[in-house]
């Protein structure tokens, strides 16, 4: 299938109607055959469900065209051939996604690398080699341009392919600050996927949204340090909804970044220590890419699945429930800014003994600091030195 300009206009006004969502969108497809049709019949389907739909119009669509185009963003439609598989296989894959970069990057077999904004610095070092290592064997690496572990898997691998998945739309990149790592990875290669509208800016249950095309778009999903109401979980549940592999770095029972993952352990995630541990899983399914299920028929059910597009029910096929609050409200950001360099430092370690100099890189802060602070926090007792030279949070009550 490959759309006409004048059907992907129609697609990008239904699926920006007020209403509808990845489900109601395939209903109403299957049962009118167009989507032309669909915006057709929808002022007698919402009159009749009691619920009014707010059409976009063909210039305001137009519009939103104009402007993608300008930044050199393509629109790409589930079912056309430059549509990545894996996704196209999940219940809930979006009908048009908004892609910046090279598409080339969409099809290849991928991994997902997810987990804490607030990582340690333990956690980013092995964040990047397990990335690297991924990276190397021929994984494209998705992820979600959070701060922590998010940004150092894409930098990572930006020589060997990264993609980067937005809760909001292309222009409106969060965090802001990382808008020069998009430029990095569009300048590499690599690609930027987004599903929400030219200057929609995201609000917290637009991250859960973002998070199961994370998933969708990998053969599976590596935790790399997730409390256990962490955003990262989030996608892991997703990964295995859609019937992908889950993988899991373990860690301090100490550390609060570990018991998230050490819980995904604990129900069966694969766990990680080496770059082996995932590729050794990963490696039958990559020949393939996508996974067995590739049909409107096929796909997995979640019906359990929170309805996050809050979807009008036209005709029997939406079928999503509405999530709790603190369930669709993935927190924007969990980071602040650290009033001082004790606090940066603290944030930075974990029970897991770490080098000065990584400390510093990661930190940001000049070796000098790093030394005199950890000095200041040896004698207070809250960090503990090794004889290899690493320096760790303290375990000992």
């Amino acid at each position: 299938m490959q759309l006409t300009d004048g059907q992907r206009l129609d697609w990008l006004r239904l699926i920006r109607t007020e209403g509808i969502g990845p489900r109601t969108f395939r209903g109403l497809i299957n049962r009118f055959g167009s989507a032309a049709a669909a915006l057709d019949a929808l002022p007698d389907l919402s009159k009749r469900a009691g619920k009014r739909a707010a059409v976009p119009s063909k210039a305001e669509a137009e519009r939103e065209m104009a402007a993608a185009a300008r930044l050199g963003i393509r629109f790409l439609a589930m079912g056309e051939a430059a549509y990545p598989k894996a996704l196209h296989a999940t219940e809930t894959a979006p009908p048009l996604i908004a892609v910046r970069g090279d598409p080339a990057a969409l099809p290849r077999a991928s991994v997902a690398i997810v987990g804490s904004r607030n990582a340690s610095t333990a956690g980013l070092a092995f964040t990047e080699r397990l990335a690297r290592g991924l990276g190397e064997a021929g994984l494209v690496v998705v992820s979600g341009l959070a701060r922590g572990i998010d940004a150092r898997a894409h930098k990572a691998t930006l020589a060997t392919g990264t993609v980067a998945v937005l809760a909001g739309g292309q222009d409106r990149i969060y965090p802001e600050n990382h808008a020069g790592l998009v430029e990095a990875i569009v300048g590499a290669g690599g690609a930027v996927v987004a599903e929400m509208p030219m200057g929609w800016v995201p609000r917290g249950r637009d991250f859960p949204r973002r998070n199961r095309i994370i998933s969708g778009l990998s053969l599976g999903t590596v935790v790399v340090e997730a409390a256990r109401r962490s955003g990262s979980l989030i996608t892991a549940r997703f990964a295995l909804e859609q019937g992908r592999e889950v993988f899991a770095v373990p860690g301090s029972p100490l550390d609060p970044r570990a018991e998230g993952t050490n819980d995904l352990i604990r129900e069966g995630a694969t766990l990680v220590g080496e770059v082996e541990h995932v590729l050794s899983v990963l490696a039958p399914l990559m020949a393939g890419i996508a996974p067995p299920a590739d049909g409107l028929n096929d796909r997995p059910e979640t019906s359990a699945t929170p309805d996050y597009w809050d979807e009008t029910d036209f005709d029997g096929s939406a079928g999503g429930i509405r999530p709790p609050l603190s369930e669709a409200a993935d927190p924007v950001d969990a980071d602040h800014e650290l009033p001082n360099d004790r606090a940066r430092l603290i944030a930075c370690l974990s029970p897991t003994p770490i080098g000065t100099d990584e400390l510093a890189r990661s930190s940001g802060r000049p070796v000098r600091i790093v030394q005199t602070t950890l000095l200041e926090l040896e004698l207070d007792g809250r960090i503990e030195r090794h004889r290899s030279g690493t320096v760790s949070l303290a375990t000992r009550a």
